[in-house]
C-alpha cells in the first residue's frame, strides 16, 4: 500500500509499505478521502512547533477489518477518524485542555491518515475516535469535520453575543469555516482580510460585510468606519501570519477578544505593545486542535446541514499526486479546500 511522508524540507515522498497488521481493539480503513491543513503544509515547507510529522489527520474512509474485540464497528461501515483522543483522566483534560493531554498525542493512525490504508489504534476505536457517517454524507464532506472541529472548539474559547461583529484574518478553509460559523452564530458584520484575491472573491459569496486586502492602507479605519469607531468584538486569526496578529489587536474593540487560531512556525516572535493590550483591556487567546467532542460537534453540523462544507472544496488529486497538492495548497491559487483520495 501506498503512504505520503516528509522526504525533506518542501519534499514528499510516496512508498510502498506492508499494510499494518490489527491488534484486537484496532480497525483498519481504507482511505478514501483526506485534507490537506495548514499544519501539514507548515510540517512540510516550514518549522512546525509540535512533535509529530505525521501527514493527514483529515481522513475519512470504509472499514476494511476490524479486530476480534471490535463490536461497534464491521466491514464497510463508513467512517470518519480522528487521530487523537484524550485520557479525559489528567489534570488537563479536568480542565478542558484535552488537547493538551499526554494521552492524546499518543494516540495516532498508523502509519498516516494521508495513506491507501491505515489502522486506528483500539483506545481511538473505544473513546470516540471514529464516527460512522450517513450514506448522504461523501467522503470529502466527512474529510472536513476535522478541520470544522478545530474551529468549533476554538469558539469554546472566548465570549461573543449574537448580533457581534467578527474579523477573520485569513479566509482560506478554515477562516471560511469560521465565516460560516459567524453567520450560524447570527453575528451581525463579518469582515475578512487576506492578501489572495481570488479568497478575497471567494469570501464575498459568503453575504460577508466587507472583504478587505490585508496590504490595503486604510484597511483599520474601514473596520472602525463600519463599526461606529469602536473596532470588532471577536478577531480570529486564521493564518500563520504576526502581522495578521498586529492587525487583529489593532482592530478589535476595548474589552474584545482576539483568537490566535493559525498556526505559527516554531520560533516565529513579534514585537508586541503589552501596555495597549493591558489597557484596553483585549483578551488574547489561542486554540490548538480538537477533541472527540468537537468532531461530534462538527460531524452534527455538517449533517444537519448546518454548516455546508461542499462550498469549500475546490479541488482533489489523488495520492500519487500528493506532492502536486501540496505544492497547489501552499500556493493557495484558484484554491479554497484540496483533498487527498485514494
Amino acid at each position: 500500500m501506498k503512504t505520503a511522508s516528509v522526504r525533506e524540507p518542501g519534499a514528499i515522498s510516496i512508498d510502498d509499505i506492508e499494510t499494518p497488521k490489527l491488534c484486537s481493539g484496532d480497525i483498519l480503513i481504507q482511505m478514501e478521502s483526506c485534507g490537506i491543513c495548514g499544519s501539514d503544509l507548515e510540517k512540510v515547507f516550514g518549522h512546525y512547533g509540535q512533535p509529530s510529522m505525521r501527514l493527514g489527520h483529515e481522513p475519512a474512509g470504509t472499514v476494511l477489518d476490524v479486530g476480534s474485540d471490535v463490536s461497534q464497528f464491521k466491514k464497510g461501515d463508513r467512517v470518519f477518524t480522528h487521530h487523537h483522543v484524550p485520557c479525559y483522566n489528567c489534570h488537563l483534560c479536568a480542565h478542558g485542555n484535552e488537547t493538551m493531554c499526554a494521552k492524546y498525542y499518543e494516540t495516532n493512525l498508523t502509519p498516516c491518515g494521508l495513506s491507501e490504508k491505515y489502522v486506528v489504534p483500539s483506545w481511538n476505536v473505544s473513546h470516540g475516535g471514529v464516527l460512522k457517517i450517513s450514506d448522504k454524507t461523501s467522503f470529502e464532506e466527512a474529510a472536513m469535520v476535522e478541520p470544522l472541529a478545530c474551529c468549533v472548539r476554538a469558539w469554546t474559547k472566548f465570549h461573543y453575543k449574537e448580533g457581534d461583529s467578527a474579523a477573520i484574518f485569513g479566509v482560506g478553509p478554515t477562516g471560511m469555516m469560521h465565516v460560516m460559523l459567524a453567520h450560524a452564530k447570527k453575528f451581525s458584520k463579518i469582515f475578512c482580510f487576506d492578501v489572495n484575491d481570488f479568497r478575497l472573491d471567494f469570501a464575498k459569496k459568503f453575504n460577508i460585510t466587507q472583504s478587505i486586502n490585508s496590504a490595503d492602507e486604510s484597511r483599520k479605519q474601514k473596520i472602525l468606519d463600519d463599526t461606529d469607531g469602536q473596532g470588532v468584538d471577536v478577531a480570529i486569526v486564521a493564518t500563520s501570519s504576526l502581522k495578521a496578529l498586529e492587525d487583529a489587536i489593532g482592530m478589535v474593540r476595548k474589552g474584545g477578544s482576539v483568537m490566535m487560531f493559525g498556526v505559527p512556525s516554531k520560533g516565529a516572535m513579534m514585537n508586541l505593545d503589552m501596555s495597549a493590550v493591558y489597557s484596553r483591556e483585549i483578551t488574547l487567546v489561542t486554540s490548538y486542535a480538537a477533541s472527540d467532542k468537537d468532531t461530534a460537534e462538527a460531524l452534527n453540523l455538517i449533517e444537519s446541514s448546518q454548516i455546508d462544507v461542499r462550498q469549500l472544496i475546490t479541488h482533489t488529486y489523488p495520492i500519487n499526486d500528493s506532492q502536486k497538492a501540496f505544492d497547489h495548497a501552499r500556493t493557495g491559487e484558484n484554491a479554497m479546500k484540496i483533498i487527498i483520495t485514494k
